[in-house]
């Protein structure tokens, strides 16, 4: 009898184990790639990508917990652009962030496999980005419009990450 009590009990573990491990497993972290068309010292900018920052705690991104953010930084350059956009792409982010058209162009030509949220774009289907605003298509599955670059702007931008 106790022999079967044994066996009983060390099935049990086994089958309990993964599920013990499962729950004990990290969040998984992800990644969100940032664009920005100016330099690290525009206050615009600054203010902007400060408020997407502060719009992530609530919705429960913590920065390091689950959620890591690579930004860069290009200058209206368009090489430079380029040139940020595929080291962003290269890191294969979960999603890339953009403000604007100057920086949608340019990645649009280095990934068709990441998606991209774009913030401020007067005339996606116009130029070229989006099928149509309905159901935009590919690698751009949202977007949220305003008539500026705010930092309201990029707190609200911060609400298109839902938790999934």
């Amino acid at each position: 009898m106790r022999r079967r009590s044994f066996i009983t009990l060390l099935g049990g573990a086994a089958a309990a184990w993964p599920l013990a491990a499962r729950a004990q497993q990290r969040e998984r972290m992800r990644r969100v790639g940032v664009l920005l068309p100016a330099t690290a010292d525009d206050a615009h900018y600054q203010a902007w990508f400060g408020a997407f920052l502060q719009g992530l705690e609530p919705l429960g991104w913590t920065i390091g917990r689950n959620v890591q953010i690579d930004t860069r930084w290009a200058t209206s350059n368009a090489d430079a652009v380029r040139r940020h956009a595929a080291e962003l792409v290269a890191l294969a982010p979960d999603v890339i962030l953009t403000p604007g058209a100057s920086t949608v162009g340019p990645l649009l030509q280095v990934t068709r496999t990441v998606p991209i949220v774009f913030v401020v774009v007067a005339d996606p289907v116009g130029a070229g980005f989006v099928q149509n605003l309905a159901r935009p298509g590919g690698m751009l599955p949202g977007s949220w419009h305003s008539n500026s670059a705010s930092a309201e702007s990029g707190s609200n931008c911060s609400s298109r990450l839902r938790r999934r």
